[in-house]
Parts: C-alpha cells; sequence; structure tokens
C-alpha cells in the first residue's frame, strides 16, 4: 500500500513554437521546481509527538511563520532519463541538494520503467490496497510506452527487470502525430493548439468520439500491410511494409518517418487551401494516418506474443551454440528472448502508457 501526500504540475507554454522548445521549459523548470518542492515539503507526515529518533524529523517554517516538525524522507528518487539532457539536469541537482542536504540516499529512476511500473503504484494508491494485497498488474505483463519522445514495447518480469522488444528506429510516435497534425488540420485549429496537436488530430478526425470510430480490423497480415485506396487517388503505405529486402514485416522495430513523410507530400500537393484539400480530405487522411500508424504499433505486440509463446516451447540449443531448428524469423526472436526474461509464463496484461495513450482511437485499435 502507498500513500499520495503531494501532487501538482506546471506545464511550460511552448504554443508559440510549434512543439516542445527546450530553453523554454528549461526555464520553467528553473523557475518553478524549487517553488514546488517548498510546497511539496508542507505535506509530509508530521514527526514523531514522542519526540524519538529526532535526526529523522526537519524543521519547516509553514506558510503562517509557524515552525513544525515534519518527517525526514528515507531517500530521494528523481528522473534520471532518458529525457531533454537541460530540463532532466535542473530536477538532478535539485534532487542531489536535498539528499546531500538531508544526508540520505539518491535513487535515480529510468524514465520508461517509471512509465511501466505507474499502473501497480495506483494499485498500491488504491484505498482498498493493504500490505497484503497483491499489487496490479501482476508479472510479467507487456508495457506500450507511447509518447511524443519514446516508442517501446517492453516485457516485465520484475520491478528491476524489463526487456525492450521493440522500439522505433527514427521518430517517436507522438512526434509523428503531432507533425501529421501539422500538415493536415486547418490553420484556424491549429492556432488554438498550444503544443497539443496529438489530441486535436484525435478530436479532428473523429469529431463524434469514440462512437464514429467504425473499425474493423485487418484479418490477415496481407491485408495489414496492403494499401488502402481512397477516392481522393492517395493511398498510405503502412511502416516497413514496402522495403526492398522485404524482411521489415517482421522485425520487431517501430518505424514513422515514412508516414509523416507522405502526409506532408499529400498536404503540399494541396497547398494549404481549403478548396484544393477540403475539409473531408483532410479528416480521411487524419483517420487514415492514424489507422496506418495505430495497427503498426499493434502489429508488434502481437508479434511479441507470439513470440514469447514461441521461446517457451522453443528446442533447446545445441551444445556448440547453435539452435536446434531454427529457420523463421518470428523463430528467431523467441529463441533471443530465452535467458533474458520468463518467457514461460503467460502474459495477460498489456500496460499502455504515455501521452499517446489518451487516444481512443488507438485503444480502440
Amino acid at each position: 500500500m502507498a500513500a499520495l501526500h503531494f501532487h501538482e504540475k506546471i506545464t511550460s507554454d511552448n504554443s508559440k513554437f510549434g512543439g516542445v522548445h527546450p530553453i523554454i521549459s528549461l526555464d520553467s523548470h528553473q523557475e518553478n521546481l524549487s517553488k514546488l518542492v517548498a510546497k511539496s515539503l508542507q505535506s509530509l507526515p508530521d514527526s514523531r509527538p514522542d519526540g524519538l529518533a529526532p535526526y529523522s524529523a526537519i524543521v519547516l517554517r509553514s506558510a503562517s511563520g509557524q515552525l513544525g516538525n515534519k518527517r525526514k524522507p528515507d531517500f530521494i528518487s528523481v528522473t534520471r532519463g532518458p529525457g531533454m539532457r537541460s530540463s532532466l539536469s535542473t530536477g538532478l541537482d535539485t534532487a542531489k541538494g536535498l539528499a546531500t542536504a538531508w544526508q540520505i540516499p539518491l535513487l535515480g529512476i529510468h524514465h520508461m520503467q517509471a512509465h511501466a511500473l505507474t499502473p501497480r503504484l495506483v494499485s498500491a494508491l488504491s484505498p482498498t490496497s493493504t500490505p497484503t494485497t497483491p499489487l496490479s498488474p501482476a508479472f510479467p505483463f507487456l508495457s506500450l510506452l507511447v509518447s511524443g519522445g519514446h516508442t517501446l514495447l517492453l516485457h516485465s518480469t520484475s520491478a528491476t527487470s524489463h526487456i525492450t522488444l521493440a522500439e522505433t528506429s527514427d521518430i517517436a510516435l507522438g512526434d509523428c502525430l503531432d507533425k501529421i497534425a501539422r500538415h493536415i488540420l486547418p490553420s484556424s485549429i491549429l492556432s488554438s493548439a498550444g503544443a497539443m496537436y496529438g489530441p486535436l488530430l484525435e478530436a479532428f478526425a473523429f469529431p463524434g468520439g469514440p462512437s464514429s470510430h467504425n473499425y474493423n480490423p485487418p484479418v490477415r497480415r496481407a491485408e495489414e500491410l496492403a494499401r488502402k485506396p481512397t477516392h481522393w487517388g492517395w493511398t498510405l503505405a503502412p511502416p516497413l511494409s514496402e522495403t526492398r529486402s522485404g524482411t521489415k514485416t517482421k522485425s520487431m522495430e517501430y518505424s514513422f518517418s515514412g508516414l509523416d513523410s507522405a502526409c506532408r507530400r499529400i498536404a503540399a500537393s494541396r497547398q494549404d487551401d481549403l478548396q484544393a484539400f477540403p475539409i473531408e480530405e483532410r479528416r480521411d487522411l487524419a483517420k487514415e494516418a492514424m489507422r496506418v500508424a495505430f495497427e503498426h504499433i499493434a502489429s508488434r505486440v502481437v508479434m511479441a506474443l507470439r513470440n514469447l509463446a514461441a521461446a517457451e516451447s522453443a528446442p533447446a540449443h545445441h551444445e556448440n551454440g547453435a539452435a536446434a531448428t531454427p529457420s523463421e524469423a518470428d523463430e528467431t526472436a523467441a529463441i533471443s528472448m530465452r535467458g533474458t526474461a520468463d518467457a514461460t509464463v503467460a502474459i495477460r496484461t498489456l500496460v499502455l502508457s504515455g501521452g499517446v495513450a489518451a487516444n481512443a482511437f488507438l485503444k480502440a485499435v
């Protein structure tokens, strides 16, 4: 079980830059982080009233000027990366200062590991949670981490054991959606977006909300990899479906730069004219771009589940190190997972996290 004593966030204004600007974000971190920390300290539990263990207390002045003893934290945890180095350094420097001043340990947290374990933290924060309540989701589980800076598929077998099964080879899914939104959305909509273009793209594509998704998943792999014709004359190729070797269709990786480029070329050919590029066509392009991107995401989840299942029943390696039978690409991937994670326990949970996880159409796909 766990208790949340303080939670507040401040978001920098990046609306003038069409995305997150490192310097603006750094200025916001430097201006606001110390204020938030000072405010959060007032939410620390009170120290022991019996006066025992005085070394575990810190003296704070409240907003009214009163001095009081608060319980000193056992340790400080802080995001160490990945992320923008300048913003990370602000948090790291603040955390190091607190840890040094209070003479307590400092624990650096991997950004993606925190995403993967957040559902278990939420489970621990449940009002019905007790010290003996099993946390949810139970290990092992898969985590799909999709944001503006990261796209990862992880296999988690414990709090400290996480294996990357697939990741983007170019840009992240959230970055791709933001760029596509800037290509497709009318300027009147973009001007009110701030830096949150992805949610605007979803709202524009599906003005009726989830009830207007009307999504039918592909029945066969060939259907998933095929271009879908449109009455507008353009089509979008699923990522990694038309490489020269043809082997990328089974590779455990993501790629979104080609989809972004295709949407940019279509929009550029219309010259951002509402007559040459009508709202109906823009909406269809937004829907198709998201469908192609999200089916690409889902395909690697399906492949990972098959690979993990195959790893359980895969034949042992010969003494010379060669596998007994591997020939198919998915079998080879399954063999490579042996010894790196417990693939003998069935996966029953997929955790969807990151900013793009809020997209209802992604969850539908």
